[in-house]
């Protein structure tokens, strides 16, 4: 696995993005190299689910495993409706807050192992995570990895045909001095721009939709292996925080 996915992202740690999360408030932004500023909906996040996230989760089938979960409140909606569910988070504050909020969720990058790879129903990548890794066709395969056989992916695209590849910086304020934080990689993408990523990787489209201003596609993964693809082992880690777990569940621990 490419080890510059496996690390953890620069910004995981960062103070502004730490401190925004713990008070549930911003102002936060990605600024990329230009200057160009992306406000980020830390209130929203930090809340809790409101009726468009509402509508995307009834969209959910099984097992759901949610990627960048953020502070967790779509894993703690999941959970409250007594869904099996994992939300991954390489933020410590992300994933203290979706404990708070009585989310199963564990502090790990979507491209180190996890739980029952191979076997997820759903993955969700909700605001903005399509941006993860800044390269969507790597993310693409490692999400079709995660699922089973004819498994469902929900994606959050941008209101917009945008194809984006970027180095961003995570800053508390629009007059930040740039170099200030880390820079890491990211990716924006519109729905047709996700659909074209997706056809290349052998994903077939089920929806897209629009709610509250927002942008939606659901894509499932081939209904079956290749027989050259080698079978799916559950992940082996040293530490996970999923309650109730079922003996089929995927989060079952080891």
């Amino acid at each position: 696995m490419n080890g510059t996915h496996a690390a953890r992202a620069p910004w995981a740690t960062a103070d502004p993005y730490a401190a925004a999360l713990r008070s549930g408030r911003g102002p936060l932004f990605l600024r990329r190299a230009d200057g160009w500023l992306l406000p980020l909906e830390v209130e929203r996040w930090c809340g809790r689910a409101d009726r468009v996230d509402l509508a995307v989760l009834d969209r959910c089938e099984g097992a759901v495993l949610d990627v960048g979960c953020g502070p967790g409140r779509l894993v703690a909606e999941l959970a409250a409706r007594g869904r099996t569910v994992l939300g991954v988070d390489v933020s410590e504050a992300a994933v203290e807050h979706a404990e708070r909020l009585g989310g199963p969720v564990l502090r790990r990058s979507v491209f180190e192992p996890l739980p029952g790879e191979g076997r997820w129903d759903t993955v969700l990548l909700m605001d903005g995570n399509l941006g993860i890794g800044g390269d969507p066709a790597a993310l693409l395969e490692r999400t079709a990895g995660l699922l089973r056989p004819g498994g469902l992916l929900i994606a959050e695209t941008v209101p917009a045909d945008v194809d984006e590849r970027a180095r961003v910086e995570v800053v508390g304020t629009a007059t930040s001095a740039p170099g200030d934080a880390d820079a890491f990689p990211w990716a924006r993408l519109g729905t047709p721009a996700l659909l074209r990523h997706a056809r290349r990787t052998g994903w077939r489209r089920v929806a897209q939709w629009e709610a509250g201003g927002r942008c939606f596609a659901a894509l499932r993964t081939r209904s079956t292996r290749s027989s050259a693809e080698p079978p799916n082992r559950p992940a082996v880690i040293s530490s996970q925080r999923v309650r109730k777990p079922s003996g089929r569940s995927p989060v079952a621990s080891r």
